[in-house]
């Protein structure tokens, strides 16, 4: 057959099968990501159908998509609001760095990955998902709660790490030496304070720059300076992904607010093939045997990241109810833990088992975190109410005379 027929057949097949993919999530009240992550798994080496006509074309949305899915969480901040965030929450955050990086880190040295492979499964571990944990806390009604402001925080936080995390980790991966990692994570920093700054104090002339209101001419303006600031960024050494994201930042008010509309479809389709193309690098035999350590990473990380939310709650003045709805919120990973493993899995210094193991923990937490946000708050109220009855040996003091 044609190579271009085949292509086109096989990309066309896939797409359906993930709108379906999303469609089964909805109905039942989950994040489509685990489904993607499977329906790769299905397709790829060692799958049930292996499909070799799109690799290439999966690679290159799949960058698209980290792209415009870091560009897109960008564009929900504003600088203000994440120097803001950074003063209030950043004991939080480093806690939240400790308990949950320390985990993936242990096992990557435990399972003999070395050095780089704990500073990867450290980051997979870490980084909670902003996307899933927001659609939960819109789903389950909670914007408005007291506690959501403390969670946001630490997403924000989390994202400012990751901002300096993906240059090391990409020069790391890279082979660069103690000088160049040096000359990297200072680039980094500098480019994130630049457009810091420059978001504060011109974000309104890089919003103009962007603005159009012909959505065509908007939409074609929003793609090119998102893929062309991911390049240069590229260039220099720092992640395209930070690029994206600090470009997002940059963007505010009436812009960022019509550029997340305008760019929601575009974001659903390459990332989505983004998650397939992952599960499509990922041989599912290699999975069962690194199934036991997901589990126990999968049951730490989601008591370490509720002990993060609990203890930040607390600190706020949030009543128990919301401490827990705060922690059980973090739980999830995602986007952010597929573009590490993604990363280091695509450089060829990780063992392939590191591909494997982060698919089946994310799977396992992409699914979980859901689950718990939405029945902590029962589950707690029910505990705390048997916790007040009288227990059937205590006496019941009669007031009657």
């Amino acid at each position: 057959m044609d190579p271009l027929a085949l292509t086109l057949i096989e990309l066309g097949a896939v797409v359906f099968c993930l709108g379906l993919l999303a469609r089964l999530a909805g109905r039942i009240g989950m994040s489509p990501i685990p489904l993607y992550l499977v329906g790769g798994l299905a397709f790829g080496a060692g799958g049930l159908i292996k499909l070799d006509g799109m690799h290439e074309f999966a690679h290159l949305s799949g960058e698209i998509g980290v792209i415009l899915l870091l560009l897109m969480l960008g564009l929900e901040y504003t600088a203000a609001e994440l120097v803001t965030g950074l003063r209030r929450s950043w004991q939080a955050g480093v806690l939240d760095l400790v308990l949950n990086f320390l985990p993936g880190a242990g096992i990557a040295v435990w399972l003999g990955w070395g050095l780089v492979g704990a500073i990867v499964m450290g980051g997979v571990t870490y980084i909670s998902s902003s996307g899933i944990a927001a659609k939960v806390i819109t789903d389950l009604g909670r914007i408005g709660n007291r506690e959501t402001p403390v969670v946001l925080a630490i997403l924000v936080f989390e994202d400012l790490t990751m901002a300096i995390y993906l240059p090391i980790l990409t020069a790391i991966l890279a082979g660069v030496g103690f000088l160049g990692g040096l000359q990297t994570v200072g680039i980094a920093l500098a480019v994130v304070t630049l457009v810091l700054v420059v978001a504060l104090k011109h974000g309104h002339r890089v919003s103009q720059a962007v603005h159009s209101e012909n959505s065509e001419v908007f939409l074609l303006n929003l793609l090119g300076a998102a893929l062309l600031v991911a390049g240069i960024a590229s260039a220099l050494q720092v992640s395209a992904a930070v690029g994206a994201f600090m470009l997002g930042i940059a963007i505010s008010g009436a812009t960022a607010h019509s550029a997340t509309r305008i760019l929601e479809p575009l974001r659903d389709l390459f990332a989505a093939i983004f998650f397939v193309a992952f599960g499509l690098n990922t041989d599912p035999s290699s999975i069962p045997p690194v199934l036991g350590w997901a589990l126990l990473l999968a049951l730490a990380t989601a008591v370490t990241k509720v002990l993060t939310g609990f203890w930040a709650a607390k600190r706020a003045g949030i009543a128990v109810p919301g401490r827990f709805r705060a922690g059980a919120a973090l739980i999830a990973r995602g986007e952010f833990s597929i573009v590490i493993a993604g990363l280091a899995v695509t450089s060829g210094v990780v063992p392939r088992e590191l591909a494997a193991l982060a698919t089946a923990y994310v799977l396992l937490m992409a699914i979980t975190g859901p689950l718990a946000a939405r029945f902590v708050e029962p589950t707690v109220k029910a505990f705390r109410k048997s916790a007040r009855k009288p227990k059937a040996s205590e006496p019941i003091v009669s007031l009657e005379a």
